[in-house]
């Protein structure tokens, strides 16, 4: 009876020896849903690309404090009902510790409500969208600029070169009414009107009545705000009707996938950007981006998109590492709500709990003929 009842003690000591050698070794879950099918599915691979190639190389030295990053994606093809679904499932089912890279704007205020109940962090939506900056969200944490400064700065830069015939091209959502409004503002500070002023349907974009008006509205350049496969939808149907009118789009779109999907009619195209070029190695974070890169088969060169999921991959390791052991919603909470001037190389990270914009860096590039992005 005694030796049956020693082994019985033993086999429970090893078990809970192996329990806690597990804990000690347990994953962090990170959840993630974003259009990885549907209208931006090549921008959000490389956005997603850039963030593993930050993950998997912190994964590959141990993780943080001994524990291994896992993120969790899930589909939820660039539909925002579907995004909220994803995330109620990520959140309350699977557990994770925090909401990741999501994309899109009515996708990402579909699962506000979700974030504020469960009391989840999201880090880095891959959008801009004012209504994610001010007034603050509690739990959104952004690293990147706003598409309003974008369409503003871009607005601008057209005036500058004496361009004042300028169209509003735009989805009928929040995200086209946030760019608008943005470049609402350079255009009033360069003291213009827009030609033309349309909006179409997100879920069925239709050029066929609105490229007309461009045309007859002599419009000498076009702000598309839109998704890639919008954007190239338009392009085609201006030129096709014989508008030779510079088209500006936003930085959703700085991908080598949209470039690619434009083909013979990307040359020319502006984009705004808000991270620096990507092959300017004097920003110590390019430059490990790139030198990571080189060591990975899974992706090709190095793009604005990629950069934009990297930048917001340091940001929440840093957080993570900041939440001590065992991170939990709520420490990770306050670890980013605390996160000041953080150099994640060559940029620098500030949050506070009255402000979660993190980075407010905005530039302009150019498609060239070899479809590299130049500035």
């Amino acid at each position: 009876m005694m030796a049956i009842k020693k082994w019985n003690l033993n086999k429970i000591v090893c078990i809970a020896l192996l329990l806690g050698a597990g804990s000690l070794h347990a994953q962090l879950l990170i959840g993630q849903t974003a259009g990885f099918t549907g209208p931006v599915a090549a921008g959000v691979k490389e956005t997603s690309d850039g963030a593993k190639l930050y993950i998997n190389a912190v994964n590959a030295k141990g993780g943080v404090n001994g524990q291994k990053i896992e993120l969790l994606t899930m589909d939820d093809k660039f539909e925002p009902k579907l995004a909220a679904e994803n995330a109620k499932v990520l959140i309350e089912e699977k557990n994770v510790v925090a909401m990741f890279l999501t994309r899109g704007t009515p996708h990402t205020e579909a699962i506000l409500p979700l974030l504020d109940k469960n009391a989840v962090p999201l880090v880095g939506p891959s959008t801009g969208a004012m209504v994610l900056h001010q007034p603050v969200k509690k739990h959104v944490f952004n690293v990147r600029a706003t598409y309003q400064r974008e369409a503003e700065k871009a607005v601008l830069h057209l005036g500058t070169l004496g361009i004042k015939r300028i169209a509003l091209v735009y989805p009928d959502d929040s995200f086209g009414a946030d760019g608008v409004v943005g470049a609402q503002k350079g255009l009033t500070a360069t003291k213009l009107e827009a030609v033309v002023n349309e909006k179409f349907d997100r879920s069925k974009p239709d050029f066929s009545k609105i490229v007309p008006k461009i045309v007859a509205a002599d419009t000498q350049a076009v702000i598309m705000i839109a998704s890639g496969s919008a954007v190239v939808s338009g392009i085609t149907a201006l030129r096709a009707a014989g508008s030779g009118a510079q088209v500006v789009t936003l930085s959703n779109n700085a991908s080598g996938g949209f470039v690619k999907s434009l083909g013979e009619r990307g040359p020319g195209l502006v984009v705004t950007q808000v991270f620096p070029n990507e092959r300017a190695i004097n920003y110590s974070f390019i430059k490990e981006a790139q030198d990571l890169l080189k060591d990975s088969k899974d992706v090709a060169g190095l793009t604005p998109a990629m950069l934009e999921g990297f930048a917001a991959a340091k940001v929440l390791v840093e957080a993570l590492k900041r939440s001590g052991p065992n991170p939990t919603r709520a420490k990770l909470q306050t670890a980013l709500e605390n996160m000041k001037k953080f150099d994640m190389g060559g940029l620098e990270v500030n949050f506070s709990t009255t402000d979660h914009t993190g980075l407010d860096f905005a530039d302009l590039s150019i498609i060239s003929s070899d479809g590299k992005f130049k500035r």
